[in-house]
């Protein structure tokens, strides 16, 4: 439902706020997104007719070539889909730990007014982001539902939409940058995909594309730039809506947080099938053993120090996709140590990623339209063809961009586009490293647009699409000007 002008907040209203032109501009795309903006598998089954009709207009592929195409394409994406959701269990798990979330609490006391309290929230997800996406992306979620309690609590106006756009902002802007980059964690992975078919010889390390200036650089001015748009956007206390107009139940405890981001067990439910570790009177022997923190330590801490000799004896360019899900496994079980409640944490994780492993498949369909019917093709070649060696960054910016419009998973998109990208690049001089750091942020940069990812953040926040992407995709209308200036005259 949409508020009436001058009432935003749910109280009525005499004359409207004074609004400044981002705030106005805000406020009218917010507007309409709220009426248009259809759920997010809903949107996934509209971009696969989109995808098939531009294959029918442009490709003159017929009906049935284009559905026998979306059918062998169902199921490519099976093993990379399960190293994402590896990526994205592992970070709510270590996100929902006790001490991450009393962490979040303290942080969310920092803010004196709705637009600290929406930047520090953009920050934190950035800076996380970067991390791990997946850690980020629920952290993010997680921080941004904690400060609109807050806010609630001390009543101050803070626009809660606008939190949620900020905790989605590591996925959508910085992580590419980061150490879960999917794109330079396959490019680092020895015999991947590319080496085999001999259009790279060798692995391009962490170095490269990680642990470098050129993407250090793009990171640091992220940060700033994303917090000021998202100072800029913040609506004035007249518009402001409140986490209540949203969510309720405001007063349960971290169970009933849990329960929003997909676990439908009450508290009771959740402690019956696990006896607590600190009652064994109450354990039988298989019990004791499922909680071993002997039995689970030992092995977690025996993980932890493998993940480190990685690094001891590789050095940085030791980071690679299985490498990095190993790390947050073992930190997991570190964290929880009783296998009993470490297992626990996994479900209820995964029932909170449902959304996303049920439209994986259907977006491995899309790209097996778009590379079936050599639609990719023509859409990569029309994009690189214009391509000079100062203007091939930003060429690959927007070629990733449009493709994760339809296909908003990194890696599946990388293996599509990744071979001809590097070998353009190649041809023109570019290192190997700032291609994939382009690459990377037209893949984030979209997420603002295409609600996919953000499916864990809708659930543990309460919120529909809707009622978030409407600054999402204002905010990646702000965010493009900055990404331009930046890949276009930042030097690799």
């Amino acid at each position: 439902m949409v508020a009436e002008p001058g009432s935003r907040d749910g109280v009525g209203g005499g004359s409207e706020p004074e609004l400044t032109p981002v705030q106005r501009f805000g406020e009218a795309i917010a507007d309409r997104v709220e009426r248009w903006m259809p759920s997010p598998f809903l949107f996934a089954i509209i971009l696969t007719y989109v995808a098939a009709g531009a294959a029918f207009l442009t490709e003159g592929s017929s009906p049935t070539e284009i559905a026998l195409a979306w059918y062998d394409g169902f199921w490519n994406l099976l093993q990379f889909a399960m190293q994402m959701v590896i990526i994205l269990v592992t970070g709510f798990v270590v996100a929902y730990h006790p001490r991450v979330r009393a962490g979040i609490v303290r942080l969310v006391q920092i803010p004196r007014n709705g637009r600290q309290a929406v930047v520090l929230v953009g920050v934190g997800s950035m800076v996380v982001g970067w991390i791990s996406w997946g850690l980020g992306l629920i952290f993010g979620a997680i921080l941004a539902r904690e400060m609109g309690k807050m806010a609630r609590s001390r009543g101050i106006a803070v626009h809660y939409p606008l939190l949620a756009v900020g905790g989605y902002l590591g996925m959508s802007l910085t992580w590419g940058w980061g150490l879960s980059s999917s794109a330079g964690l396959l490019q680092a992975t020895d015999g991947n995909v590319f080496m085999q078919q001999g259009i790279v010889d060798r692995v391009i390390p962490a170095t490269e594309w990680v642990f470098h200036p050129y993407p250090l650089t793009l990171t640091v001015l992220a940060i700033l730039y994303g917090s000021l748009m998202l100072y800029l956007l913040a609506p004035p206390e007249e518009n402001c809506r409140g986490i209540e107009r949203y969510v309720g139940d405001l007063d349960g405890d971290a169970a009933r947080s849990k329960s929003a981001a997909g676990n439908d067990e009450s508290a009771a439910t959740i402690a019956s099938t696990a006896p607590p570790v600190d009652a064994p009177g109450l354990l039988t022997p298989a019990d004791r053993i499922d909680n071993s923190r002997i039995l689970g330590g030992i092995l977690a801490v025996t993980g932890v120090l493998l993940f480190g000799r990685a690094f001891v004896t590789q050095g940085l360019g030791a980071l690679n996709l299985n490498v990095f899900n190993f790390g947050f496994l073992m930190i997991g079980m570190i964290l929880y140590a009783s296998p009993a409640r470490y297992q626990q944490e996994f479900n209820d994780a995964v029932r909170g990623s449902a959304g996303v492993i049920l439209q994986f498949p259907f977006y491995a369909g899309i790209i097996g339209i778009m590379v079936g019917t050599g639609l990719v093709d023509t859409m990569t070649e029309a994009l690189l063809s214009i391509a000079t060696a100062d203007t091939f960054a930003v060429t690959a910016w927007l070629t990733g961009g449009v493709l994760n419009v339809f296909v908003p998973s990194a890696g599946g998109e990388w293996a599509i586009v990744g071979g001809p990208m590097m070998l353009a690049g190649a041809e023109l001089g570019i290192p190997h490293g700032q291609t994939i750091a382009a690459y990377a942020v037209g893949d984030a940069h979209t997420n603002l647009f295409n609600p996919f990812w953000a499916i864990p953040l809708l659930a543990i926040t309460g919120l529909r699409a809707r009622d978030m992407f409407g600054y999402g995709i204002t905010m990646m209308i702000l965010l493009a000007p900055f990404v331009a200036i930046a890949l276009y005259f930042l030097p690799y």
